[in-house]
């Protein structure tokens, strides 16, 4: 552009026919050197013609690269950012995986406590049973020790008492000289059967003799009954053999005759 306002500006001047003397010989005088300049003209018009475009190529390439850098740190702070938020959430999701996990193992152990309290609970029980059952067995071992003892002597106080039935009533007050030692003997062993009988109590064995008693099976036998006037139906009237009790246990129940009900 520049090239051509010159040629423009040489031509009008040379083929002006307006312009005095004095311009055509000052023209005419700077011709050579205006010929002179005019390839370094040509070359600076081209060069600013050529480097105008580039420049603002330049400028294009530089804004578009600056773009993409902010694009890129753009990206990049987002990136970031989501990374933090990122680790921010899975170090959330750990403490709430730790927090449910200490719930889990704190109901376990919760439930262990409980089942091993209620071991604890049936074992102190079956403990206390245990106590209660060795004391019972302890007791009833010594209430009952003499149990077998006791069976074989029962049969000497059945031989004393069948001694003792075997006096007559009228023989056992007689005052009469020839029955002294026979009074004698019967006083002699009704003592020993009373201190027998009281010995053997102290040691839980007690003689029963349910005499005018009402019959009761779990102490007496019934063998026979029979119809008493003026007796109460179901009384006993009569003992053919007397029972015994060892520490309240029947030991021998009681033979017995009872009324007959009419």
């Amino acid at each position: 552009m520049f090239r051509r306002a010159i040629l423009l500006t040489s031509r009008s001047l040379s083929t002006s026919t307006s312009l005095p003397s004095a311009a055509v010989r000052r023209y005419q005088h700077a011709s050579p050197v205006i010929n002179s300049l005019r390839p370094s003209i040509a070359f600076a018009g081209r060069r600013a013609y050529s480097q105008e475009p580039g420049k603002e190529e330049g400028d294009k390439a530089r804004e578009v690269e600056q773009e993409e850098k902010e694009t890129e740190a753009a990206k990049n702070g987002g990136a970031n950012g989501g990374g933090k938020n990122t680790s921010e959430g899975d170090a959330l999701a750990t403490m709430l995986e730790e927090v449910n996990k200490c719930k889990s193992e704190l109901e376990a152990k919760v439930k262990e406590a409980a089942e091993l309290k209620d071991k604890f609970l049936r074992s102190i029980a079956d403990f206390r049973n245990l106590q209660d059952r060795t004391e019972r067995e302890i007791r009833s071992a010594k209430d009952f020790a003499i149990q077998k003892f006791a069976k074989d002597l029962i049969e000497s106080v059945d031989n004393m008492d069948l001694a003792l039935n075997a006096v007559p009533e009228a023989s056992r007050n007689s005052d009469a000289a020839e029955n002294k030692d026979l009074v004698d003997l019967y006083n002699g062993l009704r003592m020993t059967e009373t201190i027998l009988l009281n010995t053997l109590k102290k040691h839980g064995l007690e003689k029963v003799n349910p005499l005018g008693d009402k019959f009761d099976p779990n102490i007496h036998e019934a063998t026979f009954q029979a119809k008493i006037e003026g007796k109460e139906p179901g009384t006993v009237f009569h003992v053919q053999r007397t029972g015994f009790l060892l520490n309240g246990r029947v030991l021998r129940a009681a033979q017995v005759g009872v009324v007959q009900a009419p």
